[in-house]
């Protein structure tokens, strides 16, 4: 079966190199009607925002999991496991069902003429895993965008809209209301939306979509009040949820559960989440590689930050956590990103910073990355970003702190090479 599922892996990735990115619904939809539509058998909530909608579907995940629901979660994209993105109950998808599943797919896929992209076919994969193991309740994040992902053949409990900012532009536009435009996409008519934080021509694009469909608005940040520093105190919506703490590091954490929060708040009797079960998810919810303290001696930091908003809300999180540990930084970052900004941000606050890749060839080059840090601060390339961290972390004082930033997929890599134990609860009981 190990050799079944490293082919079926690499089959999947192989629709990546050949069919790349290419949005549109159709594709989704005619798959999953050969399937008997298996996204239509359970409630659902659809995620969408430019920096914070993993950790906002991370957290209902574990709200609805303390409800004691059969809870489904899909995320992208992974860390270490392909298996990550697809979770049931608190554990995630099984090898052996990626490889029975794709084939199954594969097949009705096939004879019906249907060429899915690697995105397509990995959401099909999940809502068909979704409905096999009888979920009552799924959270979906989307991929990019909105209006053409790939999920956004779903009919959900609620929308959310996290945030909006700079991002995947050659896709998106360049302005953050055509941004706003495509991430809007997901909201359904009659189906209530929540917005986070939203800069002003973002939240006009979005209440205009919004009012056209006739979609409730819920604006997270304005309608929930939130006192205290830890433990906290939410009020709202008809819930009064004090002593909570955060499981996940950050301040801008305490806006992802206010939007959350607000999430479960529209759902709670449908779905039956108590505020003994909201707080009970926020304390367990895990998000690993977002603001993770992966090691000490030297401190070692990880974070997903990929855009220039998310590396402003890093920077704003450093002082709480490396304190005035001079920090050594080890970057790299996609070709689709304006890093510029990033590097423009994170260069004046190290002491060094080292360069590698990751992905190629959608990563980007080292060498204007590098080029970009000098006159900040001595910078070296290193290509492999596992042997790049061992040898940061070798020569790093022990009372400095490593930062390794840029890319997701450069901390999947990072924590890889750094492994930590991290077990759940175990999947959904079978009926």
């Amino acid at each position: 079966m190990v050799s079944e599922y490293s082919d079926t892996i690499a089959w999947l990735y192989s629709l990546e190199a050949a069919r790349g990115m290419d949005f549109k619904l159709e594709r989704v939809q005619l798959a999953l009607a050969a399937l008997g539509n298996p996204h239509r058998q359970y409630p659902c909530v659809h995620i969408a925002g430019t920096n914070g909608k993993g950790s906002v579907a991370a957290m209902v995940h574990a709200m609805l999991r303390a409800a004691g629901r059969c809870a489904a979660l899909y995320t992208s994209p992974h860390l270490i496991r392909f298996t990550e993105r697809i979770r049931i109950g608190d554990d995630d998808i099984g090898e052996s069902e990626v490889v029975e599943l794709t084939r199954e797919i594969r097949t009705a896929a096939t004879i019906r003429g249907i060429e899915l992209t690697f995105f397509e076919f990995v959401t099909v994969l999940a809502f068909s895993a979704f409905a096999q193991h009888r979920v009552d309740s799924a959270v979906i994040e989307v991929g990019l965008g909105g209006r053409l992902d790939a999920t956004n053949v779903i009919d959900p409990e609620v929308s959310v809209i996290t945030t909006i900012g700079h991002d995947h532009e050659q896709y998106l536009g360049s302005t953050l209301e055509s941004i706003a435009a495509e991430k809007g996409g997901i909201i359904k008519p009659g189906r209530p939306v929540v917005f986070g934080r939203l800069p002003a021509g973002a939240a006009v694009v979005l209440q205009r979509i919004a009012a056209e469909r006739n979609a409730p608005v819920v604006e997270a940040q304005r309608v929930i009040q939130v006192n205290g520093i830890s433990p906290l105190q939410f009020e709202g919506l008809g819930w009064a949820i004090g002593d909570v703490r955060l499981a996940l590091r950050g301040r801008y954490q305490v806006e992802n559960a206010t939007t959350a929060l607000a999430t479960a708040a529209l759902v709670r009797d449908r779905l039956r989440i108590t505020p003994a079960a909201a707080r009970a998810g926020l304390l367990s919810v895990r998000w690993p590689g977002r603001l993770d303290v992966v090691a000490t001696s030297p401190l070692t930091l990880v974070d997903g930050a990929h855009n220039e908003a998310g590396i402003a809300t890093l920077i704003s999180e450093l002082p709480a956590i490396v304190g005035p540990r001079p920090i050594h930084l080890l970057f790299a970052v996609m070709r689709d990103k304006r890093w510029r900004p990033m590097v423009a941000q994170l260069a004046p606050l190290v002491k060094s910073a080292t360069i590698t890749t990751v992905l190629p060839p959608r990563g980007e080059d080292p060498e204007p990355v590098a080029a970009a840090f000098r006159g900040y601060c001595p910078v070296e390339i290193v290509p492999d970003a596992a042997t790049a961290l061992a040898s940061l972390r070798r020569r790093a004082a022990p009372g400095s702190a490593v930062l390794v930033t840029g890319s997701l997929f450069l901390v999947g890599e990072v924590l890889t090479a750094l492994p930590r134990g991290d077990a759940g609860d175990g999947m959904c009981a079978q009926p």
